[in-house]
């Protein structure tokens, strides 16, 4: 059986430095908002190239803490509009609407599953405030389109870049260094995983990261005195103590992901299966390798019995779900082509070449 990810091999490379450094911090008797956030901070700020970097509770209240920001600062208010893609995870909605900013979903495209340029273009109104890239499955959305479009428009640029840790344009800027601020998750799937919840804000806007400092701790400045209201959304000591000892990895990680995905690329030669669009480059870092499939439970039922993981991301559109019941009427049918077919096949930087090699085989053979 090969698993879809063994979470559990990816972090035994660095159990002897994680016992270690967990007996550290229970020495140290400083468990909240401690040296390990602040070194990790400055440790992933530098990674992506930012002025500043702010840990949080989570990915979700990474992009709901800069929507608050800007709210704080007065680039956005109540009912705003942010542009944010129809196939992502719920999540990046959720920071939207419970900002009290509206949602717009915008359609995909088909061969990259980021945003259709045109769509993009068509769903700005004079409400418009903010666009919301979403860097799905790892691959960075159209940043150069995104970034004209915003210009031209004058609007704030915040990515989600849950899914991409270490991706970068063809410039070299990483993602979290792309737009005005990003969101990261630390969730333990993601390409720079903790061992539990985790989330950072990355920015080079110095009022914003001042913000959001104060409202991811109650909206204090200083312990007891509280400018803004706020919330309760901190990185967790140890969390970033174990981040710390994963960042370095990051990079040789991603390459090796990236090595796996264009043998699968180059390797997988089968009609039924479409694989995903990618032109070699570091702008893609394959949290996910997500391939497409007319008859997927036909075909989940052949990778069962052959000893292949995978798992579904996602198989209800946000616009689906009974959750988000007041977007139901829409219509988006790429989003709901790519929602009814795709399927993730075992992806990670500890797969061996005889892995990797079973893997292309087995989908050869369906």
């Amino acid at each position: 059986m090969i698993p879809f990810l063994d979470l559990k091999a990816i972090n035994q490379r660095f159990e002897v430095e994680f016992h270690k450094s967990f007996k550290q911090f229970l020495e140290s008797g400083y468990y909240i908002l401690g040296n390990e956030v602040k070194v990790f901070e400055a440790n992933f700020a530098r990674f992506c190239d930012v002025k500043h970097c702010v840990g949080v509770g989570n990915g979700l209240d990474a992009l709901r803490l800069i929507l608050e920001g800007y709210k704080t600062l007065g680039k956005l208010k109540e009912n705003d509009e942010v542009l944010v893609a129809s196939n992502t995870y719920i999540a990046t909605i959720l920071a939207i609407k419970q900002a009290g900013l509206k949602p717009i979903l915008v359609e995909a495209d088909f061969n990259t599953y980021n945003f259709n340029i045109d769509s993009l273009k068509n769903s700005i109104s004079e409400n418009t405030k903010a666009i919301m890239p979403v860097h799905l499955y790892g691959q960075l959305s159209p940043m150069e389109e995104i970034s004209k479009i915003s210009k031209e428009n004058n609007l704030l640029v915040i990515e989600d870049a849950a899914q991409a840790h270490g991706a970068k344009t063809r410039e070299g800027k990483r993602a979290g260094n792309i737009g005005n601020a990003a969101g990261f998750s630390f969730y333990p799937t993601k390409n720079l995983g903790a061992l539990g919840d985790g989330g950072a804000v990355t920015t080079n806007d110095d009022d914003l990261a001042e913000v959001i400092k104060k409202l991811r701790n109650y909206g204090t400045s200083t312990k007891y005195v509280n400018e803004l209201l706020g919330f309760n959304s901190r990185l967790d000591e140890l969390q970033a103590a174990f981040l710390n000892i994963k960042l370095p990895t990051l990079d040789s990680d991603n390459e090796r992901r990236r090595i796996i995905a264009k043998k699968y690329i180059s390797q997988i030669n089968n009609k039924k299966i479409v694989l995903p669009k990618y032109d070699g480059g570091d702008n893609h870092v394959f949290h996910l390798f997500v391939v497409r499939v007319e008859n997927r439970n036909h075909f989940i039922d052949y990778l069962d019995r052959n000893g292949i993981g995978h798992l579904i991301h996602y198989p209800i559109p946000p616009h689906k779900q009974k959750a988000l019941l007041e977007y139901s009427h829409f219509n988006f049918p790429v989003t709901e082509l790519i929602h009814n077919e795709v399927l993730s096949i075992p992806m990670s930087p500890l797969l061996t070449e005889e892995d990797v090699e079973k893997v292309i085989s087995i989908l050869n053979n369906y």
